[in-house]
């Protein structure tokens, strides 16, 4: 591949992922910090591409919040931003310079399960975001994202649910539940790092369709569960606790509600992109598990 690939966040949790894949295979990027290249301008950025003509374009650029999404209570405008209106600068500036490109989006968009006790799907219409539920601002902010994209030429949106691998880190979920005070109880879907970066690169090595894919590992995981399993491991001997209630967890330790869903993913195993059970997935990354 001659050209190279462009990667826009990529010092980032999922950024930082992308850059060791792509060396790992001997695939040529450039990773392209905002203090080198203003990728909010539209101006700037369309001319950049007319000029380096990168074969692909990946976003894990956005505003997620530290540490944790109550923190885009307070930084409103940063947060619509990053999850917002870059989306819609970075589709102006690639549908006129013919650039594909694929956008790292959330599943914080949803809340529950499908009536039927499915897993959401990508044709479901996101339900916790300014336009239905009492949503948090970073949720809000990503559906208004996807809204940007609808009917984007040539674009990948790739759905992106509770992050973790085995090295320890304060974007990682299981991290961040060892070192949380109490826990609320929850189901979820969830997404392996590393197998959520190779699936979504595979989306463009294989040349699967574009559009929308929930990118998660199939099945879905209770907070208790990922919890006996770390117990299991020996990773962690903590004494966990627990809110007695959602509502207790929002008097006590949230300013916003939280989304708590499962997705289905089964549209990536169309394509033959597989990924982990979860179960399976959360097993090995405590069997691999690194210390900081």
């Amino acid at each position: 591949m001659s050209q190279p690939i462009w990667i826009l966040g990529a010092s980032g949790y999922v950024g930082g992922a992308y850059q060791r894949l792509l060396e790992s295979q001997g695939v040529p990027f450039r990773a392209l910090p905002r203090t080198d290249l203003d990728y909010y301008n539209v101006d700037t950025l369309t001319a950049a591409l007319k000029e380096a003509k990168p074969a692909f374009l990946v976003n894990c650029a956005g505003y997620t919040g530290k540490p944790n999404v109550d923190a885009c209570e307070l930084h409103k405008t940063e947060c619509l931003l990053g999850n917002a209106i870059l989306p819609g600068v970075l589709r102006q500036a690639c549908e006129a310079t013919g650039t594909p490109w694929g956008h790292v989006s959330s599943g914080c968009i949803f809340t529950g399960r499908r009536p039927d006790g499915g897993g959401l799907r990508e044709t479901d219409a996101p339900n916790f975001s300014f336009r239905t539920n009492n949503c948090s601002f970073y949720s809000g902010s990503k559906a208004l994202g996807e809204e940007v994209l609808a009917g984007a030429d040539n674009c990948f949106i790739w759905r992106l649910r509770i992050p973790f691998n085995e090295v320890d880190s304060p974007r990682n979920y299981l991290t961040k539940l060892m070192r949380y005070d109490r826990l609320l109880e929850a189901e979820n879907s969830l997404s392996q790092l590393e197998e959520f970066v190779r699936a979504t690169w595979e989306c463009w090595e294989k040349r699967v369709p574009f559009g929308i894919y929930n990118v998660t590992n199939p099945g879905a995981v209770t907070t208790r569960e990922v919890v006996d399993l770390i117990k299991k491991s020996g990773v962690s001997n903590k004494d966990f606790q627990f809110f007695s209630s959602e509502s207790d967890f929002m008097q006590k330790a949230a300013k916003t509600p939280r989304s708590n869903c499962v997705l289905d993913s089964s549209k990536l195993l169309t394509c033959s992109i597989v990924m982990s059970e979860v179960h399976d997935a959360i097993a090995k990354a405590l069997k691999n598990w690194k210390a900081a």
